[in-house]
């Protein structure tokens, strides 16, 4: 039987490789002729200034020295937009000076909003960017876990800790979904391993949407992944999800499922940037009110990639 959620049909009018599974998405997003049109574009490549090596303003003397053109980004102090290669062959990027990074991707910290001398684990951390985003916002100061199960993936992640001088980190290997109860934390960031149809613009392979089963497959791990995510709150504390994934059932069905499953409240954000609000229905289900408080972004919102965050708090405390 054919899986309704994965209509034969093209949308008309889409712009996206003919058969894209992602045409299921085009009854929800605000504007698809913009998200296509974005969609089809290169995304100017984007870096964040390690505060922990060097202020953004040298930062940006530095390259501009070397030639390379920063377009300061408005909404953030130290992300700068550059369109020119070899930013990754620079000494001060090998000095850890700064990390490129989509800027879509540094919103799940921005929900965090880490403070100094909290504990905080980052439950899918490879290959680091956001775990040395949280340390650059606590000044490094307090205990940071960057928790990665897949030992291929260690290296990386290593290797960035390293390189931006991060100290108040320490490295675990455990299964997300099987992470020790034994410690409670201030603040979790579960970035779920998903399908990662945001990065459309990166990754042309990805423009033909996810297959039903990938989806499925992900969207259970991610259930157990924001349980497993809530679970290690301190009461009080605050939990961010995020994907860089379009997909429903892998966004909000993850959300709405822990809302289900436990006592959490999705709180609103101050976001720097366009979005549109959490879906709270999709292939047939309901989700509960508090999932329109998550955020969704794609391409044409402020010319990134595609992604979905929510922030929830653990009552009490």
């Amino acid at each position: 039987m054919r899986d309704p959620l994965w209509p034969d049909e093209v949308h008309e009018g889409h712009k996206l490789p003919s058969g894209s599974r992602l045409a299921r998405y085009a009854p929800f997003i605000d504007d698809w002729e913009r998200f296509c049109a974005a969609a089809s574009r290169p995304m100017v490549p984007a870096l964040r200034a390690n505060t922990l090596r060097c202020p953004p303003e040298r930062l940006w003397r530095a390259l501009e020295d070397q030639g390379f053109a920063l377009e300061p980004v408005a909404w953030a102090n130290g992300l700068f937009c550059c369109r020119q290669t070899g930013l990754a062959r620079t000494m001060e990027h090998w000095a850890g000076w700064f990390y490129l990074q989509e800027l879509t991707q540094t919103l799940p910290v921005h929900a965090l909003d880490p403070q100094p001398g909290e504990s905080i684990v980052d439950l899918c951390a490879s290959p680091g960017g956001k775990t040395c985003h949280i340390a650059a916002r606590t000044g490094d100061h307090g205990l940071l876990v960057a928790n990665e199960p897949a030992g291929r993936r260690h290296p990386p992640l290593l290797a960035n800790l390293n390189r931006l001088g991060i100290l108040s980190a320490l490295v675990t290997a455990y299964r997300g979904e099987s992470f020790p109860l034994r410690e409670r934390f201030d603040r979790v960031l579960v970035d779920a391993p998903c399908s990662g149809e945001g990065t459309l613009r990166k990754e042309p392979a990805v423009r033909m949407g996810a297959s039903p089963s990938t989806v499925r497959r992900l969207a259970a791990l991610q259930r157990r992944l924001i349980v497993r995510g809530y679970d290690l709150l301190r009461p009080g504390g605050v939990l961010v999800y995020s994907t860089c994934t379009l997909a429903p059932e892998e966004n909000e069905a993850a959300v709405a499922h822990l809302l289900r499953e436990r006592d959490a409240v999705v709180e609103p954000v101050a976001w720097p940037v366009d979005g549109a609000p959490g879906l709270l229905e999709w292939g047939g289900e309901s989700f509960p009110e508090g999932v329109a408080r998550c955020r969704r972004f794609y391409p044409h919102h402020f010319d990134s990639g595609g992604g979905f965050v929510a922030r929830v708090r653990r009552p009490g405390g």
